[in-house]
């Protein structure tokens, strides 16, 4: 019989990936385990599963592979995961913007006297629409 290896995507909100298990024919599959091997029917309904059930607007939520692109993507996500660069690489001179003095900031006017009346005077403790304040 055929088979194929699937495995539920890395759980990553920011991708929309929300998965972290799923469960289809009684097999229950896990984020932290990996690759499963599974028939062909299995795989063929796995390959349109969505991360939310009923929007086919979200991420597919399983890889569905031959076993020889299993492989290749392993590898592909190890070097990925190995690109930070060391100090003992041969790194190439990053060059910044050129400093430039700052020109003083301009004066601030004071603000303009304002026509509105002001609250100075009301006491609002004696005004009945308002709750009344407590005292510390």
């Amino acid at each position: 019989m055929d088979t194929l290896l699937v495995r539920l995507k890395p759980y990553d909100p920011r991708r929309g990936h929300v998965l972290r298990r799923y469960t289809y024919a009684g097999i229950r599959f896990a984020v932290e385990r990996g690759w499963y091997r599974v028939e062909k029917p299995v795989a063929d309904y796995l390959r349109d599963v969505h991360q939310v059930p009923g929007d086919d607007h979200t991420p597919l939520a399983f890889d569905v592979m031959t076993e020889a692109d299993a492989k290749a993507t392993e590898a592909r996500e190890v070097d990925a995961a190995k690109q930070r660069r060391s100090a003992t690489d041969d790194l190439q001179v990053t060059v910044g913007r050129p400093a430039t003095p700052t020109a003083a900031a301009p004066p601030v006017a004071p603000p303009a006297a304002s026509a509105t009346p002001t609250t100075a005077g009301r006491d609002d403790d004696k005004d009945p629409r308002r709750p009344r304040r407590e005292r510390e």
